[in-house]
């Protein structure tokens, strides 16, 4: 039996489709069986939310009177990109204040406008003729500006290393604190809840497919930056370690901000928590098995972060099951972990895109083009003299 996007779509109109979260899912297929699970199940909501540096908000704040061609904007003394056409530009989440420093950032001014603040915009312009005003400096908010949208170059990896420290001192990173001699270990994904970790083959998502994006309807725009499709994979079709990666978009104006959070990592820098859903149509067996996965089944490495990048060798492989359990084995110490990620803000999303989709108030799309399944990620050499 092969369901199609057409047939389970009419199934949600008519308000007969079976949803499930992938928690569900991984229960139900450890007591019946894919075969069964496909059968009786449309479509299983899957969600994560966690830190996602690479995110940031692009913003038009119309023309003022007389006009200006803003060259360098500050948003609550936040730094952000105005290289774009003459009000338009773009709040990168980890920017940092330049007063404040990474006590507020990008990603305190997203949340304060998803929250309907009033932000404090600066800026400055060397004037034109038909953009003949140098200076301004007033107050807007998500009602008083034309768009405002996320769009974000990287979210919701396909899996992620975990993060330790064999060095003697404590160590301040994207992956948390990390405490000396291995005296911690941190991870940063939702596991069986996590999207491309029910979707590993990218059978489902792709460009232009519909997703949860703080709070709201989002699309993915493209394949994510640092994506990679050719990768280690579990017998079960899994990825060992970072994989694909996604780039998504959605209307700021609609989300809330119990889905999209400033934050700042102590003597590290701001960064955004994004709360991302998809919803997994199970098309077919495989895609029942691959929904049903469990934490027990997806594997990730720990590698020593005092070491440098391309220096660092796993020390060993761990079950998200195991990193959930509060303690992993390095070597003969038992290790406490702690997660990054919310898996209860996880559930959450997954709870409602479910109650969406039961709804009938959101529809599945097919993917316009596929995510691509090989790639690699090439490092920044550095290069010196002319004409290389």
């Amino acid at each position: 039996m092969v369901k199609t996007y057409e047939e389970i779509n009419e199934r949600i109109r008519k308000g007969e489709a079976v949803v499930v979260t992938a928690d569900e899912m991984t229960e139900i297929v450890k007591s019946e069986g894919a075969r069964k699970a496909a059968r009786r199940v449309d479509v299983v909501t899957t969600g994560t939310f966690g830190p996602m540096c690479s995110s940031g908000a692009f913003i038009n704040f119309g023309h003022s009177e007389p006009p200006i061609k803003m060259s360098r904007v500050w948003l609550n003394d936040v730094p952000v990109c105005a290289d774009l056409a003459a009000v338009d530009a773009y709040v990168g989440a980890t920017a940092s204040s330049e007063t404040e420093g990474i006590a507020y950032g990008g990603a305190h001014v997203i949340q304060d406008l998803v929250e309907g603040k009033s932000i404090r915009l600066r800026a400055s312009a060397y004037g034109t003729d038909c953009y003949p005003r140098k200076e301004i400096e007033t107050l807007v908010s998500k009602d008083t500006v034309n768009q405002a949208y996320l769009f974000n170059p990287r979210n919701a990896y396909q899996n992620y290393a975990s993060a330790t420290n064999g060095s003697q001192r404590t160590i301040y990173t994207y992956m948390g604190v990390l405490l000396p001699n291995f005296g911690s270990v941190t991870y940063c994904s939702a596991g069986q809840m996590s999207p491309l970790l029910n979707d590993p083959l990218y059978r489902a998502v792709g460009v232009g497919t519909r997703i949860f994006l703080g709070g709201t309807a989002g699309y993915v725009a493209w394949q994510g930056t640092q994506h990679k499709g050719s990768v280690e994979r579990s017998p079960g079709g899994t990825p060992v370690g970072p994989a694909a990666s996604l780039a998504l978009i959605g209307d700021l104006k609609q989300m809330d901000s119990r889905f999209i959070r400033g934050a700042r990592f102590h003597r590290y820098g701001v960064t955004l928590y994004v709360g991302v859903g998809i919803p997994i149509p199970v098309f077919d067996e495989e895609m029942a098995a691959f929904t049903g996965v469990a934490d027990s089944e997806i594997e990730t490495s720990v590698f020593d972060y005092s070491q440098p990048t391309r220096a660092r060798e796993p020390l060993r492989r761990v079950s998200y099951a195991e990193l959930r359990s509060g303690s992993v084995r390095l070597g003969d110490r038992k290790v406490p972990t702690a997660p990054l990620s919310s898996y209860k803000v996880a559930r959450q999303i997954a709870a409602n895109l479910k109650a969406w989709i039961r709804e009938g108030a959101f529809l599945l799309t097919a993917p316009v083009e596929p995510l691509p399944s090989g790639g690699v990620t090439l490092p920044l050499e550095i290069r010196t003299g002319e004409g290389e």
